[in-house]
């Protein structure tokens, strides 16, 4: 809605229970009921009480208070069931004024979580800039919880002395362990892309800091990529979803040749990840996600087509291929996904491509007050 109309809308809302009020006392009047129609007075500071500051719902009670003593005395009622109404009216105002100043602590609560949460956000899920080295980059992410902007799901990418690095993460549970553990991966990561030549070494580097912190049964999946030379690219894939390969209109899974468990599990297994190179030239596209993404369900109980989304909606923008791809995942789910998910683009431009359009870090659902 625009600005405009959202303005407009707020008014009425705060203006809606004196309209009531009102509303209630001309009924009486016209239809000469008098008493009958004074509990109906108690809906004004009731409504008041979601929508006004206490002042206003003081405001609404003292109008209904007003209004039912004069059609009070208007009616032959008992004085003593008039008092007793007007006490009910009374006890409702104050009631709901202290329920009103509930509110409005809670909103200011909320408004500063929603603060720090976009401030993690940024600090951990950095946004991705619309090409990074040779590539054109687009990233779209969505929090379960749509208020904590942020879950355990991660992505980092980023240009190194080594290339252009980047993971794509999806860590065991959800909450503050899952945020925590997630920052962890991403901290050590942009660290160690830096400083590691080999990609395996990288892996290594994340899968110690995982043993030391992580609990027995706490692990993360996660595919790991480097473009270490021209033409090619390096794939580390611990128990994650295979990342697709998009050429020439066709989908491919990368699907790991020696499977590998899921970082900070190796120590248990004993198996170590092995280094995948996959050729990669121009026009190529390469979509790293999680599996919010495709264990996304229909009312059906379907999951969502991925890799034929991938076809469908594959272009020559990255930015504009995942916001096809999120709108049609959004509109499987019906409008509302229940778990994190991410999705990172990374295309190889040709020499005959224009300029690419701006990549964003949009969320995949906006939440309902923020993917």
């Amino acid at each position: 809605m625009a600005p405009g109309g959202t303005g407009v809308a707020s008014q009425l809302a705060v203006c809606a229970p004196a309209l009531i009020v009102t509303a209630v006392a001309f009924l009486a009047l016209a239809t000469g009921a008098g008493m009958a129609y004074l509990p109906l007075l108690a809906v004004g500071p009731a409504l008041a009480a979601a929508t006004c500051r206490p002042c206003g719902v003081l405001g609404t009670g003292i109008l209904a208070v007003t209004l039912g003593t004069a059609l009070g005395t208007r009616g032959d009622a008992p004085a003593g069931e008039q008092a007793i109404v007007l006490s009910a009216l009374m006890a409702v105002t104050l009631a709901s004024s202290l329920a009103s100043a509930l509110r409005e602590r809670r909103e200011r609560i909320l408004a500063a979580v929603r603060s720090v949460a976009e401030a993690a956000q940024h600090a951990l899920l950095k946004p991705v800039p619309a090409t990074v080295g040779q590539f054109q980059v687009a990233v779209r992410y969505s929090a379960a919880a749509a208020e904590a902007r942020i879950g355990g799901d991660l992505y980092a990418l980023l240009p190194t002395p080594y290339g252009v690095r980047m993971i794509v993460g999806d860590v065991r549970g959800k909450g503050l362990p899952a945020v925590s553990t997630a920052a962890l991966v991403v901290g050590v990561f942009r660290e160690a892309a830096y400083d590691e030549p080999d990609l395996l070494d990288v892996v290594a580097r994340i899968e110690r800091s995982l043993s030391r912190n992580l609990g027995a049964d706490d692990f993360v999946t996660a595919v790991v990529v480097g473009h270490f030379r021209s033409g090619h690219m390096e794939v580390v894939n611990c128990g994650h979803a295979p990342p697709l390969l998009v050429r020439d209109s066709t989908v491919t899974a990368v699907e790991p040749a020696r499977p590998a468990p899921p970082l900070g599990l190796g120590a248990l297994t004993g198996e170590t990840p092995s280094l995948q190179v996959l050729p990669f030239t121009d026009g190529d596209q390469l979509l790293l996600y999680t599996d919010g993404v495709t264990e996304a369900r229909n009312e059906r109980r379907e999951f969502f087509p991925l890799i034929e989304g991938v076809a469908r909606h594959a272009s020559d923008e990255p930015s504009r291929t995942l916001a096809a791809l999120a709108d049609e995942l959004l509109a499987h789910v019906g409008g509302s996904l229940h778990d994190d998910a991410a999705l990172l683009l990374l295309r190889k431009p040709s020499t005959t491509d224009a300029t690419p359009v701006p990549a964003t870090n949009e969320p995949l659902l906006q939440s309902a007050a923020a993917l």
